[in-house]
């Protein structure tokens, strides 16, 4: 009989990276059915595009590099340990590369991610 884990573990080197309107991401715990949060590492490029999500709330924290992020109409000043929590509805985009931790919550849903 297969015991049900009541938790998962997920090993970043293997995961494979993909394209994302930030520049490119590696996502873990997307399969979960309860779809409670997701955690990615996600490295912006200069050409990432500014959106915001209807229903996820984001939490960044900063990995490496002095940036900023625009967020609705301020800019605030990025380092390595910041960490930001950005609501529904919060305009965003980072100026400049930038690496860090993105903790979507509910579970990232490419569907929540608006350009308008």
């Amino acid at each position: 009989m297969n015991e049900v884990k009541n938790y998962k573990v997920a090993d970043f080197s293997s995961i494979p990276s993909q394209p994302c309107p930030c520049g490119e991401t590696k996502r873990a715990f997307l399969e979960d059915p309860e779809q409670t949060a997701s955690i990615h590492i996600v490295t912006i490029s200069e050409k990432n595009r500014v959106y915001y999500h209807k229903k996820m709330t984001e939490i960044y924290y900063v990995l490496e590099e002095n940036r900023i992020l625009k967020i609705d109409h301020d800019k605030v000043k990025l380092k390595k340990g910041t960490s930001v929590l950005i609501k529904p509805g919060c305009w965003h985009r980072a100026i400049g590369n930038l690496t860090l931790i993105n903790v979507p919550i509910p579970a990232f849903d490419i569907n929540d991610e608006w350009f308008d």
